[in-house]
């Protein structure tokens, strides 16, 4: 060929690679306008956004700053947390117009991915001021509290290698390892037995910190009790509050080697994130200690304040409102958690959480004092807080290893939206739904952290809320899905009003498809799967590879209660008249899996299990894991076109599920690799699972989730009582009760 024609045809490809990154560029301004009310200008100015550049794509500040550095000196970079996009603006307006050309449609390493950044000039730049979390009441963070050299002692004092369990109890534990020395917590009945303490007390190398400890007031009295656990990169533990009746007030946490974030919650919903640096100190006492829980969400990099040497240290940073944020990468962090042994009934003044004064210390199969029925709209949030978000933060990462398949009727609805499509699915769990139709633009949200996590891996765009409450704008959507969610509500009130939440964000004759777990698992003299797969289990069959109950695995993970779940009914026909309402004592029964329901509002066990026996939790989806994991764990498509999570392009406005579409995400908190360690830091976790220890000779874990399972005919009622829209259509859908609503 000869070489005009070699340069022509160069020019050519140039001139269409150009025109496809000016198109996506086009495509992220308009995103960016539509959700976010962001403007993009027309001429250059000295700064602009970054699209597909932000935290909720992966990039740390640093990675992104390096590259943008490269163009010029850099005045400000903002980086909105749990946002695809960040701001940046130079010091020259030249400096600024060599980063657009230069910059524009260029991948960017970050965290062993890619990312593809499209620049566009915005005329200003509001940097919001940043807003303090204050700790929980009795929460003390004092940093560096240890040197270096006595961090390398006490690490060296653990010795791992050693075999003899009789001293320190040592546990080979599934999610991280752990130690135990003056007393052993035991996590079969999350306490210690108080007249059988161990033959070696706490390592004398630990001496010099707690008498430390002691002057400075951190504690009264020296502790006996010591626990070391051991976590590496992607593992975590769930949100409990240590065991009230075992140990005294304070609670002493070192935290040693790489730094993570822990996650404080009250019973209120409230949620603060706290960094813990390596070599520091976390006092709980009070209400820290007694009312709020903490845990770690298992995942690679957390999101923490950026080292700015212009701006003071923050050591408790509002994650959420913070602007000077980036990931940081995890690392082997091992934690010394000094506790004295308690020998008197507690008499604090949280009796709700006190298994001293009636609350439950350790859960069992069938919750000991199994809860009542709320009566009013603060019992509700607590029953869902216990029952429904606690669960799906504890077993998010086991529940999306059994989410394969989407279901054919909803990717029917999905296949079925004009290209271009905003669709919202809010309770999206690990984002099943969001890769069914690549011609639109999907954004989930989920109540769980964890879940939305695994959605960001997976390349969809997703973020933490609570579905009574969804940061979308009025009318920002074509189309809303809820796939299981609606059912983890306990009340009518609160059911009504995740019907309203959905409805107010549709368009003006935008549709929403909602599922919600039936009492009625024999519709038409036809038993649903999941009461199929309980006959076959009981000739010794496996299940069949088809994932149909929604309520089986799939319901258990999203609602205000956003989480996901997993159900388990076998059922006989009904009458539907009877009064199956409420059970006759008041109190919320425990269902048998795969049986009849007798009752509307129940909860149902979830079994954590290890290896490929994965937590038989009654779906009708149990048989299909070991079969089709190797076909279905990268495909997201069912029978009309869909986008493998492997081959989709990082959650972005470059690809074709845009993220951060109008989003208030402060609440977001990104998770899991690994799976999450169901029992405590020795500890007691949510009365909602009962937790057996994770030795290879103990059973696992019972987590039991709340449901109220509809009977025919309510879920369209309830429709019926939202203003300005109508039931398009209903049906039964193996085991479920569905309906398409149209707005009016």
């Amino acid at each position: 060929m000869e070489p005009c024609v070699k340069n022509n045809v160069k020019a050519a490809r140039r001139s269409k690679e150009e025109k496809k990154v000016l198109k996506k560029q086009i495509k992220g301004s308009h995103t960016l306008l539509k959700h976010e009310g962001i403007s993009t200008a027309q001429q250059p100015t000295k700064s602009l956004v970054v699209v597909n550049g932000g935290l909720g794509n992966g990039v740390s500040r640093e990675d992104l700053r390096a590259a943008l550095t490269e163009m010029g000196e850099v005045e400000v970079l903002l980086m909105p947390p749990h946002k695809p996009y960040a701001f940046v603006t130079y010091r020259s307006e030249e400096n600024a117009r060599k980063a657009q050309v230069h910059l524009n449609g260029q991948n960017l390493p970050c965290g062993g991915n890619s990312v593809t950044l499209y620049l566009s000039f915005v005329n200003s730049v509001a940097q919001q001021e940043e807003a303090s979390v204050p700790l929980p009441d009795g929460l003390v963070l004092v940093e560096e509290f240890v040197s270096p050299e006595e961090e390398a002692v006490l690490l060296a004092a653990v010795d791992w290698s050693s075999s003899n369990d009789d001293v320190t109890a040592q546990k080979a534990l599934k999610h991280r390892r752990v130690k135990h020395y003056g007393f052993e917590f035991r996590y079969d009945n999350n306490n210690v037995d108080k007249d059988a303490p161990l033959p070696s007390g706490l390592p004398e190398e630990c001496l010099p910190v707690l008498d430390r400890c002691v002057r400075s007031g951190h504690i009264d009295v020296m502790p006996d009790q010591l626990t070391v656990n051991q976590y590496e990169s992607g593992q975590g533990i769930p949100p409990h509050v240590d065991t009230h009746s075992a140990f005294e007030d304070t609670i002493l946490s070192l935290s040693l080697g790489a730094k993570t974030v822990m996650e404080f919650r009250h019973p209120d919903g409230r949620v603060v994130a706290v960094v813990l640096p390596g070599r520091s100190l976390l006092v709980m006492k009070g209400e820290s200690r007694h009312l709020w829980t903490h845990g770690i969400t298992p995942r690679k990099f957390d999101m923490v304040p950026a080292c700015d040497p212009q701006s003071p240290a923050r050591t408790t940073p509002g994650l959420g409102t913070h602007s000077n944020l980036t990931l940081s990468k995890r690392g082997t962090r091992t934690s010394f958690t000094f506790r004295k042994i308690r020998h008197e009934p507690c008499r604090c003044g949280f009796p709700s959480a006190c298994d001293s004064q009636g609350a439950p210390s350790a859960p069992a199969p069938s919750p000991p004092s199994p809860p009542a029925l709320p009566c009013c709209r603060a019992d509700a949030a607590r029953l869902e807080e216990e029952y429904v978000h606690r669960v799906y933060d504890a077993i998010a990462s086991h529940f999306s290893s059994t989410r394969h398949s989407p279901w054919p009727r909803v990717c029917h609805f999905l296949s079925s939206l004009p290209a271009g499509s905003v669709l919202a699915d809010v309770g999206c769990g690990n984002g099943k739904y969001l890769g069914v139709n690549p011609d639109m633009i999907a954004v989930g949200c989920d109540r769980s952290g964890a879940l939305v996590q695994i959605c960001a891996e997976k390349g969809f765009g997703a973020f933490v809320s609570d579905a009574l409450s969804v940061p979308l704008r009025t009318a920002s959507c074509d189309a809303c899905i809820s796939i299981a969610v609606i059912h983890h509500f306990s009340t009518r009130e609160r059911r009504l009003a995740a019907v309203r939440e959905l409805v107010r964000l549709l368009k003006p004759g935008g549709r929403a498809l909602i599922y919600v777990w039936a009492f009625e698992q024999e519709h038409n003299k036809q038993k649903s799967k999941y009461l199929k797969d309980r006959n076959e289990e009981n000739h010794g069959k496996q299940s069949p590879a088809k994932n149909t109950s929604e309520d089986s695995q799939e319901a258990h993970r999203k609602s205000s209660t956003q989480t996901n779940s997993h159900v388990e009914h076998g059922h006989k026909p009904v009458d539907s008249m009877r009064d199956v309402s409420k059970a006759t004592d008041g109190k919320l029964r425990v269902h048998t899996n795969r049986t009849a329901f007798d009752t509307q509002d129940l909860l149902v066990p979830w079994h954590l299990k290890e290896g490929n026996k994965r937590g038989e939790e009654e779906s009708g989806d149990s048989g299909k894991r070991d079969k089709t994991k190797s076909r279905n764990t990268s495909s997201n498509s069912c029978s009309v076109s869909g986008l493998s999570p492997k081959t989709a392009p990082s959650a972005g406005f470059g690809s074709n599920m845009s993220t951060g579409l109008g989003l208030d995400t402060s609440d977001a908190t990104p998770n899991a690799d690994s799976k999450p360690s169901p029992s405590g830091d020795s500890t007691q976790t949510s009365s909602s699972a009962f937790l057996k220890s994770e030795s290879g000779n103990s059973p696992a874990p019972v987590f039991h989730r709340y449901y109220h399972v509809f009977q025919q005919g309510e879920l369209e009622r309830l429709c019926a009582l939202v203003a300005g829209v109508k039931v398009q259509s209903s049906y039964h859908d193996q085991g479920n009760w569905c309906v398409i609503l149209e707005k009016d």
